[in-house]
């Protein structure tokens, strides 16, 4: 058997492949775990600084493999069921908790889970056959699932968001980009490379700065108002100013070079 997923890394920058493209990268049981043992592993390996998440074959994710967990003996099918929603939903809370800024290259089709791998990615891109929809409701449970109905009003507005949840239609490359829930639409061959030259662009901040930002983006979301969002931004950057490699960067820009981080 293959591995369900790859790493590769680049200096600072590691890309996580998807790695079923025969079953259209359905979510089975052994991707899920080793999803999760990668992204929980990442908040100790700040040599990694970026992330780039994409898929092989003609789609992204096709959701959840319906014959690919294994019952455990003994198991109800509640507590199977259970088990199996709160593997792939962790998965998401620890995309959502790592230090390090994910970028998500898609196409093809994106559904039910796999679009909320995409929901809990910073950044996405995505080629013009990709499709996304909540596959959920299509297959008699809620449209509210791994994230959905957290993520989605956010990124796309309640109106879209309402309409995809609340009847599985698909939405396309176009449209997402119109909405904001993709960054810029690519060719297939063009859009890793979109997602290194962002990856590049994000190692040119400080390796703290990198992940207070992303901390910040994640708290302020849910911020209770203006004052709050000011508050944990002048603390981070009075923290961040007191560090050596802002020093450095300040000395970099006076000197017209490429600053030397050291993560101190």
């Amino acid at each position: 058997m293959s591995n369900p997923i790859v790493i590769t890394t680049q200096g600072a920058i590691e890309t996580v492949t998807l790695n079923r493209p025969e079953a259209l990268n359905a979510m089975d049981e052994p991707m899920i775990m080793a999803l999760q043992d990668y992204f929980r592993g990442l908040q100790d390996r700040h040599a990694v600084r970026v992330v780039i998440l994409r898929a092989e074959g003609r789609a992204f994710c096709a959701g959840l493999d319906l014959k690919g967990w294994s019952p455990r003996e003994g198991e109800g099918a509640v507590h199977g069921g259970w088990r199996t929603q709160r593997a792939i939903a962790t998965v998401m809370q620890l995309m959502r908790a790592c230090p390090q800024p994910i970028i998500a290259c898609a196409q093809g089709a994106a559904c039910g889970g796999g679009m909320s791998l995409l929901l809990s990615s910073d950044v996405r891109y995505c080629t013009p056959d990709f499709r996304m929809n909540a596959a959920y409701i299509r297959i008699g449970l809620g449209g509210c699932d791994m994230g959905s109905s957290y993520f989605l009003p956010r990124l796309v507005g309640s109106s879209l968001a309402a309409e995809m949840i609340l009847s599985g239609r698909f939405v396309g490359a176009e449209r997402a980009l119109a909405a904001g829930f993709v960054s810029e639409i690519a060719s297939p061959e063009d859009m890793l490379a979109k997602a290194e030259a962002l990856a590049a662009d994000m190692l040119l901040a400080s390796p703290m700065g990198l992940r207070l930002s992303k901390d910040a983006l994640n708290r302020n979301i849910d911020a209770p108002g203006f004052e709050a969002a000011l508050a944990l931004e002048d603390r981070q950057q009075i923290l961040l100013s007191m560090t050596e490699d802002y020093a450095e960067a300040r000395r970099a820009f006076m000197e017209k070079r490429a600053p030397e981080y050291k993560d101190r």
